[in-house]
């Protein structure tokens, strides 16, 4: 099978394409053609060997992807060859072939097709968790999601306006910010030309955000804590601008905040029943009509720099995938 293989640790650049033998599905695991696989920022570091869990050389990367079932191991009750599906793979998405494990599968919901299918379960599986595990968000409550144009922060933004809360958006261009509203965010912030904490603290009447949302990090963070109103939580998602915050915890005494790390990979091998029900209530938000992930960027395998080069360059609106196979 063809396979986009990582060597050494460095840039997507360094990536290359080479024949690889075919994985067989262990005891609980199913084998699936790949359609399509999602590109995420994890998967960056993961290839710089950067990442918090480091894979050693030589792997095939890539953690998400839709597909047809091709065979399944011993002990597999819910898949059978022939299904659609969604996986969650412990790498090895960016092939024509991988393994997953059934407790990390899901059938592909009706009406998506496989690149959408693709794109689904770490953004919206991340968001997800962070908005109702570990934010506990409720409906009327108010959330500012940074980088809101983004993989996982316009899920954020679909997924909270689902539950009930007033979305502000938060990006860095009038074109990111309108890929928002049409998501269904409430109010915009572009905070390349406004001041995120004086605008946020406007359009709360002077109190604050409950929830923010950030995937971003960098100079933003410390705005964005201080935008935060009484037993505000403040969900620490992802590091996109590539500069890890420092917080000045005095600001989290004088509110009461709550600074939450969201690390949805790990929690969802610790609570695999909870992690199921999680993508059942996403399934059935995305049968409601209530979420519609959104492709906006599509390149086959043989286009992979370009494809990285989206994520990296931070252009990307919504999700960036993979075409393994177009058959």
């Amino acid at each position: 099978m063809r396979a986009l293989v990582c060597k050494e640790y460095g840039p997507p650049d360094s990536l290359v394409i080479q024949e690889c033998d075919t994985p067989r599905p262990a005891a609980g695991q199913i084998l699936v053609d790949v359609k399509a696989a999602g590109i995420n920022f994890p998967d960056v570091l993961a290839i710089a060997g950067k990442y918090q869990v480091k894979t050693p050389t030589p792997f095939i990367p890539g953690n998400e992807a839709a597909g047809v079932v091709a065979a399944v191991g011993d002990g597999v009750a819910h898949f059978s060859v022939g299904d659609k599906v969604i996986v969650n793979s412990p790498g090895g998405a960016f092939a024509e072939q991988c393994v997953a494990d059934q407790q990390k599968s899901m059938h592909l919901p009706k009406g998506l097709s496989f690149e959408q299918g693709a794109g689904f379960t770490v953004t919206y599986g991340t968001s997800y968790h962070a908005l109702r595990q570990c934010a506990d968000i409720q409906s009327g409550e108010t959330i500012l999601v940074l980088g809101a144009a983004g993989g996982v922060g316009i899920t954020a933004v679909e997924i909270a306006k689902a539950l009930g809360a007033r979305v502000i958006a938060a990006a860095s261009s009038d074109e990111k910010l309108a890929f928002a509203k049409e998501a269904g965010a409430d109010e915009l912030v572009n905070y390349a030309s406004q001041p995120l904490k004086d605008t946020v603290k406007a359009l709360t009447d002077g109190n604050g955000v409950d929830v923010v949302y950030d995937p971003v990090g960098g100079e933003l963070a410390q705005q964005a804590l201080r935008a935060t109103g009484w037993h505000g939580r403040y969900l620490v998602v992802g590091f996109a601008s590539g500069d890890i915050p420092q917080f000045p915890a005095n600001i989290a005494l004088l509110k009461e905040a709550s600074i939450v790390g969201v690390w949805w990979g790990t929690w969802a091998m610790k609570n695999p029943k909870l992690q199921i029900q999680n993508m059942q209530a996403l399934a059935a938000l995305i049968d409601a009509g209530q979420l519609t992930p959104r492709v906006t960027e599509s390149y086959p395998l043989d286009d992979f720099r370009e494809a990285f080069s989206a994520i990296t360059e931070r252009r990307a609106r919504g999700k960036v995938i993979l075409r393994i196979s177009d058959e």
